[in-house]
């Protein structure tokens, strides 16, 4: 019994420290020995899941991406079951997004990933994601000046139409005062007309009567 008390750890020794046959004590070890490999082997199957189904999402920086990564890897090696270099490349280079696609084509026909390392991997695939946010910044900026100079171009074109707006309604106001003096003068016109007319007409009367 002492051999088995000296041979196991605090908790276990609690399991079979009242035991003083040790058939009963390898009993209780082998049951909790069972136990404890089945849960286990459940606990590497829901990690070994969980690797096989992360996919980086298309927000996601390489960084969080490497960092999920790296807790299964460490969940699985506390398990019993560490992942070799090779096994962790092929995951990462299958499970990024699609902005990354390129880049996979080029490590794969460029590189041995038999014989790569995870953070050679991430470090190519860091330096291509800033280049790619670089770039994608770019555009974005020679977007947004484009934008704001045809917001500009339109506000100058606003201000010129109505520019134009009130030089033809100045036109217009003139044009109607002209129209109204024209009016004016042929009323005066008309009046002198009708007024010799009669003056006329008088001087014929009497010419008749004489």
């Amino acid at each position: 019994m002492n051999a088995l008390f000296n041979g196991v750890d605090k908790n276990i020794f609690r399991l079979i420290s009242n035991c003083t046959i040790a058939k009963n004590a390898w009993d209780i070890l082998t049951t909790t020995h069972e136990g404890t490999s089945k849960v286990k082997m459940s606990k590497l199957q829901l990690i070994t899941t969980k690797f096989e189904n992360l996919k980086m999402g298309d927000d996601e920086s390489i960084l969080d991406f490497h960092m999920n990564i790296i807790e299964l890897e460490n969940t699985s090696g506390a398990l019993g079951e560490r992942m070799s270099e090779e096994k962790l490349v092929r995951k990462i280079l299958r499970s990024l997004s699609k902005r990354f696609n390129m880049k996979v084509i080029v490590i794969e026909e460029a590189r041995d990933i038999k014989n790569m390392k995870v953070e050679e991997l991430i470090g190519s695939l860091q330096t291509y994601e800033m280049e790619t946010c670089d770039h994608i910044e770019e555009r974005r900026k020679g977007i947004a000046l484009q934008s704001n100079t045809y917001i500009n171009q339109t506000k100058d074109n606003l201000e010129t139409d109505e520019e134009v707006l009130e030089a033809l309604a100045l036109i217009g106001r003139q044009f109607n005062n002209i129209l109204k003096k024209i009016n004016r003068r042929r009323g005066l016109m008309s009046e002198t007309f009708h007024l010799k007319s009669i003056m006329d007409l008088h001087e014929k009367r009497e010419l008749i009567i004489e």
